[in-house]
């Protein structure tokens, strides 16, 4: 069995101290006034000898695993699996390892994941929360543990979080449906307390009531988590038959995908009969015959935000707790075309 490379075998091949190639390793080569030169030479030779730094042992040493936990709702959405990439990316850059977690929506699976990542002392969690997750946040940061809520949030609850601006996002979504000349406009939405889908909702209403068009409760189609498409085939296929419906408007990209296939199955054109504007992109978007409309969240900047604010609290940071809200784009294609 080949020895494991240390420190001290780097700090030999080069020739300094090492403390000269800890500083390096850490980041610290400035701070300590490595210079360039050397700071390339000792990169060069951690990679020619291919040395492993010892998590564990720096991590006793240290009292930091240099770990962060990302817990996100659901990995198979393409919006949840994109802002995991950006974060993993984000906190490599900053000498963190990132392990993710998928709790499908389920509070009991996200607790158990939140265990398993604190047993494992992760510095940081990073995660989007389910419904009834108030109270395990809470006891997470009792343990001094930093939390940073991506895509969602509490109300009540002093914790720091990054999101898209859902309500200014969904009311443009909505008036754009409007100044393209429609009046009979849906929403499809999940069944849920999750507070940024009930910005979306209330966005939608505002746009409405900014048109003088009467908000009918009769048009807003839920779906459950479990039984999505069941849902959407049955509450949307109703209203689009009874209801003379000329627009819709999707809370997120899997919605949007199930609603999608409901217009295909009864034979309804896009945009002929009915105009389309989704919440989230997907890439199903680009198979369908009439590309979709839809707001587009800015996964990288949440992303990096999440890592910068999970890093500071890391590094103690005691500020209050930061809400950061970050403007949506909206990508305009046929599907939301004027009558």
């Amino acid at each position: 069995m080949n020895k494991r490379v240390s420190l001290k075998d780097v700090a030999q091949h080069v020739g300094v101290s090492i403390a000269l190639v800890s500083y390096v390793l850490n980041g610290q080569e400035k701070e300590k006034g490595v210079s360039p030169e050397m700071t390339v030479k000792i990169r060069k030779a951690i990679a020619k000898l291919n040395y492993q730094p010892n998590l564990v042992a720096k991590g006793l040493k240290s009292g930091k695993s240099h770990t962060i936990g990302l817990i996100v709702a659901d990995i198979s959405n393409p919006f949840f699996s994109a802002i995991a990439r950006v974060i993993e990316d984000e906190a490599t850059k900053h000498g963190y390892v990132l392990i993710i977690g998928s709790c499908d929506e389920n509070a009991a699976k996200s607790r158990h994941i939140e265990d398993v990542f604190l047993n494992r002392q992760v510095d940081a969690l990073i995660m989007t929360p389910a419904i009834g997750s108030q109270r395990q946040i809470k006891d997470i940061l009792k343990r001094k543990t930093p939390v940073v809520l991506i895509d969602r949030y509490f109300d009540n609850l002093k914790v720091d979080s990054v999101r898209v601006e859902n309500y200014q996002a969904a009311l443009a979504g909505v008036l754009h449906l409007i100044n393209n000349g429609r009046r009979r406009i849906a929403m499809v939405t999940y069944r849920t307390e999750l507070l940024h889908f009930r910005d979306r909702r209330e966005g939608y209403k505002a746009a409405l009531a900014q048109n003088d068009i009467p908000f009918n409760p009769g048009w807003i189609v839920e779906g459950s988590y479990e039984k999505l498409d069941h849902d959407i085939a049955t509450g949307l296929g109703q209203l689009l038959r009874t209801a003379g419906i000329d627009a819709i408007f999707f809370a997120n990209n899997t919605l949007a995908v199930a609603g999608l296939k409901v217009l295909n199955a009864l034979g309804i054109k896009v945009p002929d009969q009915v105009a389309v504007v989704s919440f989230d992109e997907s890439e199903a978007f680009d198979l369908f015959y009439s590309p979709v409309t839809y707001i587009r969240q800015p996964i990288e900047a949440i992303g990096k935000e999440a890592v910068r604010m999970a890093i500071d609290r890391i590094q103690g940071s005691t500020a209050d707790s930061r809400m950061m809200t970050i403007p949506a784009t909206f990508i305009v294609r046929e599907s939301s075309g004027s009558k």
